[in-house]
């Protein structure tokens, strides 16, 4: 099963942080699995890191590609077919950033890890 994960998912998972539900965890964890992440995450990384709203234990260009070798992780790179998308989503979400994941998703026909039920509304299977 190929998973698209959330930024904070990745995050969460680099980190082993406890807020990252059981179900999630064992979806990861899953041999089978193909775990993805988005262009679209990295590019949210950067931008919050260099506001000063996230804290990395290394430098983005470092962090990113570690974590995502030693997990075993992919990088979902942004096509044309997945901002085109975006276009026909309505608004219920406003963070440019989810929209993209939730286009990716939706074209992907990929369930998204994500604590955010916002993603709900857009009929996105989220995985959590």
């Amino acid at each position: 099963m190929r998973l698209l994960l959330d930024t904070h998912a990745f995050l969460w998972w680099v980190r082993d942080d406890p807020k990252m539900s059981t179900a999630a965890r064992k979806a990861i964890q899953d041999p089978q699995a193909e775990c993805l992440v988005s262009l679209a995450s990295c590019w949210e990384m950067a931008i919050k890191q260099s506001l000063g709203k996230l804290k990395l234990e290394a430098p983005l260009e470092q962090f990113v590609p570690t974590h995502m070798a030693t997990n075993g992780f992919l990088q979902m790179d942004i096509e044309f077919r997945h901002v085109a998308r975006v276009a026909d989503l309505p608004l219920y979400h406003r963070d440019p950033f989810d929209r993209l994941l939730a286009a990716q998703a939706m074209v992907e026909d990929m369930p998204l890890v994500s604590s955010d039920p916002a993603f709900d509304d857009y009929g996105v299977q989220r995985l959590w």
